[in-house]
C-alpha cells in the first residue's frame, strides 16, 4: 500500500517522468516514485500541473487535493472510472435495500457516539457517562437523531458551552480542514471500489456530491476532533495543517490488528460494502485514543 502524502505548497511545475512524480522550482527538481504515494495536496494556486500527470495519477489511484488561495481544501480529481466493473457496482448500488440503508446507518451512529463518549472519558469530562447513554437510545435508522443531540454535548464539553459548529472561528476551521482531507481520503475509496460518492445511505442532499462519504466518515471524525483539542492554542498554519495531514499514518487498532488510519479506512470501507450488497458483518471503528 503506498503511503505518501506529498503537499506542494509554493510555485512550482509538477510533471511526470518514468513513473516519477517530479517538483522542479526553479532550478532544483525532486523526484517521487508513483507507488510510493497516497495523496497529493496542491496547497498553492502557483503550480502548473501537467496533463498527462493528471491521467498517471488517476490511472494509479492517487488522490489530489486541491486548495484555494486561501489554503483550504475546495476540490479533488476523480476518475470515471476506478475499476472495470463500475457499472455493475453502481447498478448494484441502487439497488440496496432501505433495510440494510437503515441498519447500517444505525450502526454507524452508535459507533460514532461510542467514540464520542471514549474521548471524552479520556480528558476526564463529566459528560462521558450521558453522551455514553445515547447509544443505547438510537433506533433504526436513528430516526429520533440521537446523534444530533450527542453532538451538541459533546462539543459543548470538548470545547464549551459557546461553541457551535456554525460558529466562524479557528477552532471550526480546523475541524473543517481535517475533515476536509478525511472526507476526501474516504471519497477515494468509494470510487477505488467502483461506487458513486452521490449516492449516500442516510445523508441525501442534492447539492452534495459526496453524500456516501458523509455517512461512512461519522465514526472517524472523532480522531480530528481530538487533535484539534489537543492543539487549541496553535494557529492554523502550514506546520498544524502538515500536522493534520500526518494523521493519517497514526497507528489505531481496527478488527484486533494494528493499522494506519489510510488502511483502516480503505479496509472500513470495502467491508462496508460487503454489508450494504452481501449482508457480511459489519466492522466496526472504535476509537480509544
Amino acid at each position: 500500500m503506498s503511503f505518501r502524502t506529498v503537499v506542494i505548497a509554493n510555485q512550482a511545475k509538477i510533471s511526470y517522468k518514468n513513473r516519477f512524480l517530479v517538483v522542479k522550482k526553479d532550478i532544483e527538481e525532486k523526484y517521487i516514485h508513483l507507488s510510493e504515494i497516497d495523496t497529493i495536496i496542491v496547497d498553492s494556486i502557483s503550480v502548473s500541473i501537467s496533463s498527462y500527470l493528471l491521467k498517471e495519477l488517476t490511472d494509479n489511484k492517487i488522490n489530489i487535493i486541491f486548495c484555494d488561495e486561501k489554503h483550504n481544501p475546495y476540490g479533488q480529481i476523480q476518475p470515471f472510472y476506478s475499476r472495470h466493473n463500475s457499472s455493475k457496482k453502481i447498478i448494484e448500488q441502487t439497488k440496496w435495500t432501505l433495510k440494510n440503508k437503515d441498519n447500517l446507518w444505525t450502526l454507524i451512529v452508535k459507533n460514532k457516539i461510542i467514540n464520542q463518549a471514549f474521548l471524552l472519558k479520556k480528558i476526564k469530562s463529566k459528560q462521558a457517562n450521558l453522551v455514553f447513554s445515547y447509544v443505547d437510545e438510537v433506533g433504526v435508522g436513528d430516526k429520533s437523531n440521537r446523534e444530533g443531540h450527542a453532538s451538541k454535548v459533546y462539543f459543548n464539553a470538548l470545547f464549551g458551552k459557546k461553541f457551535s459548529r456554525g460558529n466562524n472561528d479557528i477552532i471550526n476551521a480546523k475541524l473543517n480542514y481535517g475533515y476536509a482531507i478525511l472526507l476526501s481520503t474516504i471519497s477515494k475509496e468509494i470510487t477505488n471500489n467502483g461506487y458513486l460518492t452521490q449516492l449516500g445511505i442516510h445523508h441525501k442532499n442534492e447539492f452534495n456530491p459526496f453524500n456516501l462519504a458523509c455517512d461512512l466518515m461519522e465514526p472517524f471524525r472523532v480522531i480530528i476532533d481530538a487533535f484539534v483539542y489537543y492543539n487549541q492554542e496553535r494557529e492554523l498554519d502550514s506546520n498544524l495543517k502538515l500536522d493534520i495531514i500526518n494523521i493519517f499514518n497514526n497507528i489505531y487498532t481496527f478488527n484486533s490488528k494494528k493499522y494506519t488510519l489510510k488502511d483502516i479506512i480503505e479496509l472500513y470501507v470495502k467491508n462496508t460494502f460487503k454489508v450494504l450488497s452481501e449482508n457480511k458483518e459489519y466492522k466496526d471503528f472504535i476509537y480509544e485514543g
